[in-house]
């Protein structure tokens, strides 16, 4: 019973970790003077966009359409896509809209990381100020290149623009997956970057092209995003949110389709907490917030997973009563309030509250599922293969 008591005192640390970081930001934040960023007067940066796809013919004209519609200079921006040892029409798609296609046929060597390491290799980099990786089955908003800009000189920083979701009124799945972007990217991910903290990268990241020229892209798991992140992290390069940048992602909108994607995103980010934790922590070039914030990231389960495993320790708690068991189960149960209160301001802040309110109905059995798929995620931790998430044409698509 004593070992329980440790064990679910140990899961309440690691769960109240972001909470802490948050408060610490807060305070941060009050304490700083605000100091509003001025652009550097001149010639837009420019933005090479790298599309990585492996068999993406669905979407992917959906996305290069987006990029051509960028209400930004032709003359400053080029789009490359990256045909990854793709077995349908992606490559014949990519040259058919007009942009250059780098064909990688390896099939000894698969992996997203591994093709977008390949592609920086073929490519002028240097005559860049940033390169943006979008994902082939992702849109960007007319004005995310111009938002990127905003933030200029960009060439010795990474940006980290909004992740929204392109499919979100098609179900309860969807909508909560819409809701749970926007409590982080517009409300957690911005008072990183006003506290001087570096927020996690996700799809759209602009690298710039002094960081990948002094850091290179050296990444090697199919969590590139969050190796990528503690890296940089502990190298003491800054990585800022820009919530006016954005660009969306079509969401799984079915159980079966998501368990790839989640046990990847799962057991990725396992082998990065296991490979960069102490770096991170024994870093020259990191203050202590920022290895805490870090810290508390990687750990961090997510808001679903975090609720599925609250309830379950505090079940365990409350039925077995090891020492202490009531203290830990208010304590597990007070590590919800902070995701609890960035999904109630995303909620309040939602175009249609109603029927995202009505989502979070699927809530519990929705848990319960990310518990197991959490679980499967440890056989895979050491597989490195790129496995495309099941999509398909929304209607409008259709219609384009």
């Amino acid at each position: 019973m004593i070992a329980l008591s440790l064990g679910l005192g140990l899961l309440a640390a690691i769960l109240v970790l972001p909470t802490l970081s948050d408060l610490l930001s807060l305070i941060r934040v009050l304490a700083r003077r605000s100091t509003p960023h001025t652009p550097r007067a001149g010639a837009a940066p420019r933005i090479l966009f790298l599309v990585p796809a492996h068999d993406e013919e669905l979407l992917l004209p959906a996305c290069l359409q987006s990029l051509r519609r960028l209400r930004y200079p032709s003359e400053r921006r080029d789009i490359v896509v990256v045909a990854d040892n793709c077995r349908d029409r992606t490559a014949e798609i990519a040259c058919g809209a007009g942009v250059r296609c780098l064909e990688r046929n390896v099939p000894a060597d698969p992996g997203k990381p591994r093709a977008i390491a390949w592609a920086l290799a073929q490519l002028p980099v240097a005559e860049y100020d940033g390169v943006v990786i979008v994902d082939a089955d992702t849109e960007v908003e007319p004005g995310f290149a111009a938002s990127l800009a905003t933030a200029a000189p960009i060439a010795h920083k990474v940006l980290q623009p909004y992740n929204g979701v392109s499919n979100e009124t098609e179900n309860a799945l969807t909508r909560m997956a819409a809701v749970l972007s926007a409590a982080n990217h517009g409300l957690a991910y911005v008072l990183k970057t006003r506290a001087g903290l570096n927020v996690p990268l996700s799809v759209g990241m602009c690298i710039g092209t002094q960081v990948l020229t002094t850091h290179g892209w050296t990444v090697h798991t199919v969590c590139e995003d969050w190796e990528l992140y503690a890296l940089l992290t502990a190298r003491g390069v800054s990585i800022e949110e820009i919530p006016a940048a954005r660009i969306r992602a079509q969401e799984a909108a079915t159980l079966r389709a998501s368990s790839t994607q989640r046990r990847r995103w799962t057991a990725g980010k396992l082998v990065v907490l296991a490979e960069h934790a102490w770096p991170i922590v024994r870093s020259p070039h990191a203050a202590l917030a920022q290895k805490l914030d870090a810290l508390a990231e990687l750990t961090a389960p997510g808001p679903v997973l975090h609720l599925g495993l609250v309830g379950l320790a505090a079940t365990v708690a409350l039925l077995l009563h090891p020492p202490a068991f009531a203290w830990l189960a208010a304590l597990l149960l007070a590590t919800l309030v902070r995701p609890a209160t960035y999904t109630l301001a995303a909620l309040a802040r939602d175009p249609a509250p109603v029927p995202a309110i009505r989502a979070f109905a699927f809530l519990p059995l929705y848990a319960i599922w990310r518990i197991g798929a959490a679980v499967s995620a440890f056989g895979t931790m050491r597989n490195a293969t790129w496995i495309r998430t099941a999509r398909a044409i929304r209607p409008e698509q259709r219609e384009q």
